[in-house]
């Protein structure tokens, strides 16, 4: 009799656990393993990786990684191989982000996901640095990122920051704006030798509702709410931009049409062989 019902809890965990994967995978937009090659394994967009001297210059960016110091390290990665940034990044190394993050005028939703190996403190060149940051024109203008301050010891944020002529017209510094807009980490738990599980939650956006959250290795750090600055752009010029100032790994860069929640972010981050083992 126990035994029996042994079988069928392990069953119903299965099932439960077999569906919830299934659903999540239906989600996903983009997906970059790092894993042999740097064209992403999933895309609904263009799935070439993308180079140039700087994103000034990024109309002449060319298929493929043209960086000597961004490379391929294998068997690095959380499974299989990484991207490696070895020296501090200053060229443009990015994915074009149209139909892969399914952007909308009207209701945007989605997920980014991603796994950085570093030390902040011993391991960045001085300055900021900006592991990723989505847009269609720079950091304070409807775009997405997180970055390590300058801080000593850094830290960590996420930034939320729309459209730079409604928040901030006159672009000058504004501390209250500019906190409103994002979510500090002063202590985050990245080490050297130890993966760090990054999500960008963001829902409604372009509304007003708009919530952005940020989780570190499955935890719900914060959240940007209560603003709803619109997020205009020219979709085609929108880019998913990669290691600006970082030194360190990256690995698993995966995109989803929606918001996930606390349960399925945690799932993300505990999956023992990656994004993959959701197509098993």
């Amino acid at each position: 009799m126990l035994l029996s019902i042994s079988k069928v809890f392990f069953f119903l965990i299965t099932s439960i656990s077999f569906s919830q994967n299934k659903e999540l995978k239906d989600h996903i937009t983009f997906y970059s393993s790092f894993n042999g090659k740097t064209s992403a394994d999933i895309a609904i967009g263009d799935a070439m990786i993308y180079t140039a001297e700087n994103y000034n210059k990024s109309d002449s960016a060319k298929p493929g990684l043209h960086n000597p110091d961004v490379v391929l390290a294998k068997n690095k990665g959380l499974t299989g191989d990484a991207l490696h940034f070895k020296k501090a990044n200053k060229s443009a190394i990015f994915y074009k982000a149209t139909k892969n993050v399914r952007y909308s005028n009207t209701s945007w939703s989605g997920t980014v996901s991603f796994w950085l190996q570093l030390d902040p403190n011993k391991d960045l060149a001085p300055g900021y640095c900006d592991p990723i940051c989505i847009t269609d024109v720079r950091y304070n203008d409807a775009a997405l990122w997180v970055d390590f301050t300058d801080h000593d010891p850094r830290q960590f944020r996420l930034g939320a920051l729309g459209d730079l002529n409604v928040w901030n017209l006159e672009n000058k510094n504004d501390d209250t704006k500019w906190n409103k807009r994002t979510v500090t980490v002063k202590q985050p738990p990245f080490e050297n030798e130890k993966w760090t599980h990054i999500a960008i939650t963001f829902s409604e956006v372009n509304t007003t509702k708009s919530v952005f959250k940020l989780y570190l290795n499955g935890k719900f750090i914060g959240e940007i709410k209560d603003i709803n600055d619109p997020f205009t752009w020219e979709e085609e010029n929108a880019k998913i931009m990669l290691g600006l100032g970082y030194i360190g790994l990256m690995d698993e860069l995966t995109v989803f049409d929606k918001s996930l929640d606390n349960n399925e972010v945690k799932t993300i981050f505990e999956l023992k062989n990656g994004i993959k083992t959701l197509f098993k």
